[in-house]
């Protein structure tokens, strides 16, 4: 969910969370100049913004892309991403399920009945936001680890009830390094991600992340939102006019294939609304060879 997705039912307020002054002008002269339609004003204050904080709380450096201003970053800044969930977290559920009508969770439970992929030994639920995955497949899993970048979030999950373990992590990074207290590095049979590709743009880190935690045999589930091929335009992913990442179907069966996965199923689905518009994308999900 970006300001972007609400702005029809909620002020941006990113800036008011930056706490350097002149950081917090430059974006928001940037943000009022780009709803006005001078872009390339806009796009001069958002580079101020991000020379003056290259860890980018703001997340200039995707509104530059968005606005055809400058290359999309491989992910979204993590200070971005944690800032926006952590400042939206009591409305969470309420934007995203009933305004949006994000039910990636469900469809992805009734996927795996349909394939009769599961029950699982443990599960890890990377993007774990406020628990919707969780408690869709509480029933399916002996135990459950939940990982959010906001911590705000993570609480929010953790009073669901449905998670063993919960951490506030960036999910590549958790991933790559995260070890239990006795040093050793646990796996899992069942990985979900469902609305985490739209944050990362280039999917390949994850997925190698993914390849090293899971079991052989193990299955990788995850939601993707996609954009015509010719607007695309031969790139593997872009940043959409939402300013969430986009990615082509032929890059993403490529990269499972490049990190040892068979597709099980990849599905077309609408992933969420925007203004009324449906979102499309994919359900994808794998087994590792």
């Amino acid at each position: 969910m970006t300001d972007e997705e609400h702005n029809t039912s909620a002020p941006d307020t990113t800036a008011s969370v930056i706490e350097d002054d002149a950081l917090a002008e430059a974006y928001n002269r940037g943000l009022a100049l780009e709803k006005a339609g001078d872009l390339k004003a806009a796009a001069a204050a958002y580079r101020e913004a991000l020379a003056l904080e290259p860890s980018d709380p703001g997340g200039v450096s995707v509104r530059l892309a968005a606005m055809g201003a400058g290359e999309a970053p491989d992910k979204m800044p993590d200070a971005y991403v944690a800032t926006l969930f952590d400042q939206h977290a009591d409305v969470f559920d309420e934007i995203l399920v009933d305004e949006l009508g994000y039910c990636v969770p469900l469809l992805l439970q009734e996927l795996a009945a349909k394939l009769k992929v599961g029950p699982f030994a443990r599960l890890l639920d990377l993007g774990c936001g406020t628990g919707l995955t969780g408690m869709a497949f509480f029933d399916q899993a002996d135990h459950l680890t939940g990982v959010d970048l906001s911590e705000r979030i993570v609480e929010l999950a953790y009073d669901r009830g449905v998670y063993d373990d919960l951490y506030v992590g960036e999910a590549v990074e958790f991933l790559e390094d995260f070890e239990e207290e006795d040093g050793s590095r646990p796996t899992w049979d069942f990985i979900a991600a469902t609305d985490v590709f739209p944050y990362l743009g280039a999917v390949e880190p994850f997925l190698k992340g993914v390849a090293e935690r899971l079991t052989s045999g193990g299955h990788l589930a995850f939601s993707t939102e996609t954009l015509p091929e010719a607007v695309l335009n031969g790139r593997n992913y872009m940043v959409g006019p939402k300013s969430r990442f986009a990615q082509g179907a032929a890059y993403i069966r490529s990269a499972l294939d490049l990190f040892g996965f068979d597709i099980l199923a990849m599905d077309p689905i609408t992933v969420r609304l925007e203004e009324g518009d449906p979102v499309p994308g994919h359900l994808v999900m794998t087994r590792k060879r």
